[in-house]
This record gives structure tokens, C-alpha cells and sequence, in this order.
């Protein structure tokens, strides 16, 4: 079991492979230096390879990086472009083809982008076939709803 602090609002959505949580340290005027290096450090000794921030920016990069886990930065904003949505499917399906790493999606919170960003994949990786098979799983996940401008990242299946 690692020690360090979990991050917040933690989950996992594959076990052992994927998972998510609000933004490592905390957001805006109440991110702490002291928890972001306990909760990195406990991203490392759970073996989390890689992070997929969703976020508009680097935050928390050097403290990945320092810690030597790989950051992926895949910016989806509240306008939801479909290029970006499309963009972070693309960079999950890569972070997750090492066999053997695990990979944690954040944000500053688990809200709906984040929630319709991992329905969104499990339909887009095929691990899904019904959107709203995968919006209820993700609901169950995260421990709440998922609204309308979450389950519009659900795409159709191909």
C-alpha cells in the first residue's frame, strides 16, 4: 500500500490501468505544495506511469516530471471543440498502450468534462459499445451524475 496522500476524489476506472482525480495538490488558491508532494509521491509508489491532464496548462509538470512520471497535455476547455475532445481519446489510447502502466486523468475537479472525457473513451476504445452504458459506468465511478455537457463527449460508436 503506498503512503503519501491519495489524491482527492480518487478513482479508478480501469483497475490497475486507468483512473482519475481532481487536479494533484489541489486548484487555485487552495493548491498546497506540501499535499502535491504527498500525493505524487503516492502516484509513484502506486506505479502510475504516466498523467493526462486535461487542464489548459502546466500545472504540476516539473513535479510529474521530477518524480518520473510522464505528463501528457490534453487541453479540453468548457467549449468542448470536438478537435480537443478527439485529441485527449488519441493521447489516452497511447498513454494506455504500454501493458504494464497506469495512467491518471485529471482536471481541477471530477466535473463533466472529465466524466464525459473517460465515458467518451471507453466508447472510443471499444471497451463500450452503448454511450449510455458508458455514462452510467462512469456515473457509478465518479459518484455523480454526469450532466448534459459531459455526455455530449460521449461519441456515437463507429
Amino acid at each position: 500500500m503506498p503512503t503519501g496522500s491519495e489524491p482527492r476524489d480518487f478513482a479508478w476506472v480501469i483497475q490497475d490501468r486507468l483512473a482519475t482525480s481532481s487536479r494533484v495538490g489541489g486548484q487555485g488558491i487552495q493548491h498546497r505544495r506540501v499535499r502535491r508532494e504527498q500525493e505524487v509521491s503516492w502516484l509513484v509508489e502506486a506505479g502510475f506511469k504516466t498523467v493526462v491532464s486535461l487542464l489548459p496548462g502546466n500545472q504540476n509538470v516539473r513535479s510529474y516530471e521530477r518524480a518520473g512520471i510522464e505528463v501528457r497535455l490534453a487541453p479540453v476547455d468548457s467549449d468542448h471543440e470536438e478537435a480537443a475532445v478527439d485529441c485527449a481519446f488519441e493521447i489516452l489510447a497511447k498513454a494506455l498502450a504500454d501493458p504494464d502502466g497506469k495512467v491518471l486523468v485529471h482536471r481541477d475537479f471530477v466535473d463533466d468534462t472529465v466524466g464525459g472525457i473517460l465515458a467518451g473513451f471507453l466508447v472510443f476504445a471499444g471497451l463500450v459499445d452503448d454511450p449510455r452504458v458508458a455514462a452510467m459506468v462512469i456515473q457509478e465511478i465518479i459518484g455523480r451524475p454526469l450532466g448534459p455537457s459531459g455526455r455530449a463527449l460521449i461519441p456515437s460508436p463507429a
